[in-house]
C-alpha cells in the first residue's frame, strides 16, 4: 500500500477527501512506518491505496498498535464502521490491534479512506497493514498467544508475592505485586487487551483514566519496593527520602487526574509527563548507587528494570518520528515487563534465602557458646527438653561434667589459660561423642552431655571414655605434675523426670564422684548397686587433691 493524509477540514465528505487524494492534495506516507496521525481539533483523513499485485478476497486491514482515539473505516458499499480499544460492537476486533474486515465486494484497487476522530491522549504513531483474512487470523493467534504468556507471567508473579507478603508479614513483597500489577494494567490498555479479548466492558470509556492511573501509581510501587528491596537507608540514605516524597506525590496526582474538576486534571495531566521523568532518573540513580555500594538485591531490580526503561524510552521517542521503522517496540515492551516480573521475583527469592540464611546464623550464633564451640545453657535446655517431649520411651542418659582442679589452673596461670583449656576439653568431649548426643556448656567449667538411646551400662562407659579423653590431653595445672582432668556424674531419665530433675540427679552424682577422689564417673545413688562403695579411678596418675 500506499498512504496519505490530511488534517479533517469543516464541510470535509469522505468523497471530497478521496477527489484531493487523486489530484494529489494529501501528504504521502509509507504505511509500513510508524506515522503520527494529529488527533486534535477535527482529526485525521487518511486514504491507502492497495498495490498490486491485486487479488479480490476478502481482506482485513490492520491498525497496529491500536490508537486510543475511534477511527471510522469508509466504504461506499457499505455502512462505515467506527472501532476503538473499548469499543464492542458486533464487528470483529482484532487483538492488540484495529482490525476491520472489507469483503470480496469491495474492488481490489479502491483506495481505502479512515478518518482518526480527536481524542484526549496523546498522538501515538501507527502502522498499517492489510492482508488476507486467513493470514490475519493466523498472525492475530500468535500475538494473543504471546500476550497472553506475558500477563499470565506478570500476574503468576504478582499473586505469588502476595501470598509470601501475607505468610512473611513483608511489606516488600507486597509492594513488588502492586508494581508488576500496574504496569500489567498499563500494557493492558494500550494494547486493548483489557478489552479484547478480556471484553470487560464495564471499562468502557475510561482507557485514559485507567492508563494515566496505572502510570502513576507503578512509579509510586516501584518507589516503595526499591527503597526496601534495594535497602536505600543503608546504601543510598541522601535519596531515600527523595524516594519515598516520590512514592507519596504520584498517588496525589491521580487524586488530581480523577477528581472531575478540569483545572485540576488539566493541572495533573501537565505533571504527569515530568514527574514521571524525574521519578523514573531517580530510581535509576538511586538502585545504581545501592548496587555500586553492595546492595546485591539492587543488581536484580537494575537487570530486571533497565532493559523495560530503555524500551520504554525509545517507544517514547517514536511519538517524535524516531525509529519509524522499530515497530516490535510495543510487543518487546510487553516482554520485557513479563522478562522483569520473573528477574524481580528471583531477586525477592534471593533476598528470602539471604535473609532467612542471616536469621539462622543469628539465631546459631544465639544457641553457641562463643568459646567453646558448643551449645550454651539455654540452647541446650531447651534442645533436651524436645528430645525428652519426643522420646517415645527410649532410654536417655544424662551426664554432667565438671573440671577438676580448673580454679587452681586459672590462678596459677590466668584466664587466657583456663579459656584454652575449655576449648580444648570442648573439641575432645565433642569428637568422642555422637554427632547426635547433645554437649553444651552448663556454665563457667561445667558440660552437660545428652545421649539419646543409651542405657545405663553404655552410659557410664562412655563417661569412663570421657574421662580418660579429658586426662589424656595432658593438660597441666601446676608444676607438680597435676594435669586437668573431670568428675561425671551420670543419670538415667525416669518416667516423671523433666529436665531440671534430670541435671539436679546428675550434678549430685558428679559431686558424689568428686568426693570420691576426682578423675572418675558416679551413678546417680538411686542407680548405683548398693554393694559397691567405691569407684576406681577412670585414669590412674592423677595426684591432685
Amino acid at each position: 500500500m500506499t498512504g496519505a493524509a490530511r488534517e479533517v477540514r469543516p464541510g470535509d465528505t469522505p468523497q471530497s477527501v478521496l477527489d484531493a487524494f487523486r489530484r494529489g492534495e494529501l501528504a504521502s506516507f509509507d504505511p509500513t512506518l510508524l506515522q503520527r496521525f494529529p488527533q486534535k481539533d477535527l482529526g485525521t483523513w487518511v486514504v491507502l491505496q492497495p498495490q498490486p499485485p491485486l487479488v479480490s478476497e476478502e481482506r482485513v486491514l490492520s491498525i497496529y498498535p491500536p490508537p486510543m482515539a475511534p477511527v471510522t473505516l469508509f466504504d461506499q458499499a457499505h455502512p462505515s464502521i467506527t472501532q476503538s480499544l473499548d469499543d464492542f460492537t458486533a464487528s470483529a476486533h482484532g487483538n492488540g490491534r484495529l482490525a476491520y474486515r472489507i469483503t470480496e465486494d469491495m474492488p481490489a484497487s479502491a483506495p481505502i479512506l479512515l478518518r482518526f476522530e480527536p481524542g484526549a491522549m496523546r498522538d501515538s504513531p501507527v502502522t498499517f497493514k492489510l492482508q488476507p483474512w486467513n493470514e490475519y487470523l493466523s498472525d492475530d493467534a500468535h500475538w494473543l498467544v504471546f500476550a497472553s504468556a506475558c500477563f499470565a507471567v506478570m500476574l503468576a508473579m504478582s499473586l505469588m508475592a502476595l501470598c509470601l507478603a501475607l505468610m512473611l508479614h513483608d511489606g516488600t513483597f507486597a509492594w513488588y505485586a502492586g508494581y508488576v500489577l500496574c504496569y500489567a494494567m498499563i500494557q493492558a490498555v494500550h494494547t486493548g487487551f483489557l478489552f479484547h479479548p478480556l471484553e470487560l466492558t464495564w471499562l468502557a470509556g475510561s482507557a485514559s483514566l485507567i492508563g494515566t492511573s496505572a502510570v502513576a501509581l507503578s512509579l509510586a510501587f516501584a518507589a516503595m519496593f526499591m527503597a526496601r528491596f534495594c535497602e536505600l537507608p543503608r546504601y543510598a540514605p541522601l535519596l531515600h527520602t527523595p524516594t519515598l516524597v516520590l512514592a507519596v506525590g504520584m498517588p496525589l496526582v491521580v487524586l488530581l487526574r480523577s477528581c472531575q474538576i478540569p483545572l485540576l486534571e488539566q493541572t495533573a495531566q501537565v505533571l504527569i509527563g515530568p514527574v514521571l521523568m524525574i521519578g523514573t532518573l531517580l530510581l535509576l540513580l538511586a538502585a545504581g548507587m545501592a548496587a555500586i555500594r553492595g546492595a546485591r538485591p539492587a543488581w536484580f531490580f537494575l537487570v530486571g528494570w533497565t532493559p523495560l526503561l530503555a524500551l520504554t524510552t525509545l517507544s517514547d521517542s517514536q511519538a517524535t518520528g524516531s525509529l519509524a521503522d522499530v515497530t516490535w517496540l510495543g510487543d518487546a515492551c510487553l516482554a520485557a515487563g513479563a522478562f522483569e516480573a520473573i528477574v524481580l521475583s528471583l531477586g525477592l527469592a534471593d533476598r528470602a534465602l539471604i535473609m532467612r540464611r542471616e536469621r539462622d546464623l543469628v539465631q546459631e550464633l544465639a544457641d553457641i557458646d562463643a568459646l567453646t564451640n558448643v551449645l550454651n545453657r539455654r540452647a541446650w535446655t531447651e534442645s533436651v527438653a524436645k528430645v525428652l517431649g519426643n522420646s517415645g520411651g527410649q532410654p536417655v542418659a544424662l551426664l554432667f561434667l565438671d573440671l577438676d582442679h580448673f580454679k587452681l589452673l586459672n590462678d596459677r596461670q590466668g584466664h587466657a589459660a583456663g579459656d584454652r583449656a575449655l576449648t580444648a576439653v570442648a573439641d575432645a568431649l565433642r569428637h568422642e561423642l555422637r554427632p547426635h548426643d547433645l554437649l553444651g556448656r552448663y556454665g563457667g567449667e561445667e558440660f552437660v552431655a545428652m545421649l539419646f538411646g543409651v542405657e545405663q551400662a553404655q552410659a557410664v562407659q562412655v563417661a569412663t571414655r570421657l574421662c580418660r579423653r579429658v586426662h589424656r590431653l595432658d593438660i597441666p595445672v601446676n608444676a607438680d605434675g597435676l594435669v586437668l582432668s573431670v568428675s561425671i556424674g551420670v543419670a538415667i531419665r525416669v518416667a516423671e523426670d523433666t529436665v531440671e530433675s534430670l541435671v539436679e540427679r546428675a550434678d549430685h552424682a558428679m559431686y558424689r564422684a568428686k568426693l570420691a577422689g576426682r578423675n572418675r564417673a558416679r551413678l546417680d545413688e538411686k542407680l548405683e548397686p548398693p554393694m559397691r562403695h567405691s569407684w576406681p579411678r577412670a585414669v590412674d596418675g592423677d595426684r591432685g587433691a
